[in-house]
């Protein structure tokens, strides 16, 4: 009987070790990525399959370790935060916002980041500034008014869905710009500009898009 059960325990660690070198035993969570949300608190989302490329020069891919996020212009303290300084510094909250493009295209989408007016509050920014000039990595710009920032808690995103932005979606950062058309959602942020050229006009609105861009009304600029 000894010997049964010796030569059981013998073939028992022949398989375990079998089973270790192939990777057949207990799974390796560390590589596990989180699973994109399908739903929050009741209310159905979007894919973030459902967006169509549309940014002027294609995905760009920005490498995290060289990244910098500058706030410049009007503000007594400009500064820089790498991408963790950014999502480990600062508070972080989730809401649902559509994002509807000029297209004809919608999303919703449950995106977590950062405020950018907490961002601004670390540069102090100056009295005379009106405007946050916007700047992506593929040189993309556009604009929007510093009261709109503030008031509205407008986010400045790195998850969408509960998973990190691909970088098809603007990793590290794209502006959560709720109430307005999709071309004021900028990808790719790299610098944060205050100034006060409340007449600044960004890619598109050189084109002849509205410099508003409210979603309730027409892109087209018609004298806004």
């Amino acid at each position: 009987m000894n010997d049964v059960l010796k030569r059981f325990a013998i073939i028992s660690l022949a398989l375990i070790a079998l089973l270790v070198i192939f990777g057949c035993g207990a799974p390796d969570t560390s590589r596990l990525q989180p699973v994109e949300v399908k739903d929050y608190q009741g209310e159905k989302l979007s894919s973030i399959a459902d967006f169509q490329e549309n940014s002027i020069r294609g995905p760009q891919h920005v490498d995290e370790a060289k990244y910098r996020l500058q706030i410049t212009g009007l503000v007594e303290n400009p500064v820089e935060y790498t991408y963790d300084q950014v999502i480990n510094n600062y508070q972080s909250y989730e809401k649902v916002v559509q994002l509807d493009c000029v297209e004809g295209w919608s999303v919703n989408i449950l995106w977590q980041g950062v405020l950018v007016r907490d961002l601004l509050a670390e540069a102090n920014v100056k009295p005379e500034a009106k405007v946050v000039i916007f700047h992506a990595y593929d040189g993309y710009t556009t604009s929007l008014p510093v009261d709109y920032i503030i008031d509205n808690n407008i986010l400045m995103a790195y998850k969408m869905n509960g998973v990190t932005l691909p970088p098809e979606r603007g990793f590290p950062f794209e502006l959560v710009a709720e109430s307005k058309w999709g071309y004021k959602w900028i990808k790719w942020v790299t610098i944060m500009e205050l100034s006060d050229d409340v007449s600044y006009r960004g890619y598109w609105e050189q084109q002849g898009y509205s410099n508003t861009g409210d979603r309730d009304k027409d892109f087209f600029d018609l004298g806004q």
